[in-house]
């Protein structure tokens, strides 16, 4: 019976990968081809307008095609099987090409700055304004569009890769309607070099949010702690609690791209027998998986418990209590989290 469960746990552990790495691969696929497009429109307007701005938003657009193609290498690499050098599977690519996309990024406004102040010192005339004007507002709507539902799928399936392509397609729409604002005040005030001040607007927003998408890629790298998916799992282990859950600690969450490792110790009846415990740890593990998305593992260390453990264990039919019930421990993301027992005199009151 156990060996039935475990692979029926294994076969929707797999329908769950599968299930994200079609999504995964469907907009990524259309990112790459949208920004393709794009990028010509782009440079089509540029060459009507001759003007920075637009020059500017163009050179994004490159860096745009390029992050795109790089995240769609990073998705297939995401969903290659395990093997013995990596156990924990390929997840983490999709955090270099995270920090990969933000480097771009930060690229591109280093040149979008030079381009500016040239631009600044040799004045160029900006002809067809509303040419440009029609193509630009064109990439707005299509970019920012794309932009939400990549960061919506890739929030649904907890791809890196796709939630950053999506917010750079977004910041590059941004990007694009301030530009359309600038071409606006030149048409109405002549003033030509109002087009490279824009431009030097427009490369402090895109080094910002470069610097965003490598801070994010660095700290999931490092394992850095998620404090709302810490508190999600902490809800979601208050809300089930059981009375034989005598004690969490040591609560520890990673994530591998889309995939999912929670580990931690959970302290039981010292006299239960081991089918007991596998039970009661399959519960545990059950309700955790029902919170997340995509790939989960959870990997749950037994501890029996001792005689402190009284005060705050509920169990009203034990029948080796040696101290009476006092009160209930109160869980939290800091007291879950420490590799320790815990001991009632150092938690509040419920």
């Amino acid at each position: 019976m156990y060996e039935a469960f475990g692979l029926a746990k294994n076969l929707n552990f797999v329908k769950a990968v599968q299930s994200n790495q079609k999504s995964k691969f469907k907009w990524i696929s259309i990112s790459f081809g949208v920004s393709v497009v794009l990028l010509i429109i782009k440079f089509t307007a540029y060459y009507l307008t001759r003007s920075n701005a637009i020059l500017s938003d163009a050179l994004e657009s490159i860096i745009n095609v390029i992050a795109s193609g790089f995240a769609f290498y990073s998705i297939y690499l995401s969903a290659q099987p395990r093997d013995p050098n990596h156990p924990y599977g390929h997840g983490k690519i999709e955090y270099f090409s995270s920090g990969f996309e933000g480097a771009l990024i930060v690229i591109a406004g280093i040149l979008i700055v030079i381009e500016a102040v040239l631009r600044l010192l040799t004045p160029q005339p900006i002809v067809h304004l509303e040419w440009g004007f029609g193509l630009l507002l064109l990439t707005v709507l299509v970019n920012g569009a794309l932009g939400y539902y990549l960061q919506k799928i890739g929030k649904q399936t907890t791809s890196e890769a796709l939630m950053a392509d999506g917010k750079h397609l977004q910041t590059d729409s941004y990007s694009s309607i301030l530009i359309l604002a600038g071409l606006v005040l030149i048409s109405l005030t002549g003033f030509q070099w109002l087009d490279s001040v824009v431009s030097l607007v427009l490369s402090v927003l895109i080094f910002y949010n470069g610097y965003a998408l490598i801070r994010r890629s660095v700290a999931a790298l490092m394992d850095e702690t998620d404090p709302d998916l810490l508190e999600n799992v902490v809800a979601t282990i208050k809300t089930s609690k059981r009375d034989h859950w005598i004690d969490v600690h040591n609560l520890r969450i990673q994530r591998y791209g889309s995939d999912l490792h929670i580990d931690c110790h959970l302290t039981l009846p010292h006299y239960w027998d081991l089918r007991q415990v596998h039970d009661a740890v399959h519960e545990f593990e059950e309700d955790l998986e029902q919170t997340t998305t995509g790939g989960v593992e959870i990997f749950v260390h037994s501890d029996p418990c001792l005689p402190n453990c009284c005060h705050y264990c509920r169990l009203s039919n034990c029948q080796v209590r040696s101290e009476s019930f006092s009160r209930d421990i109160v869980w939290n993301v800091n007291n879950l989290s420490k590799n320790q027992k815990h001991f009632v005199e150092t938690n509040p009151i419920v």
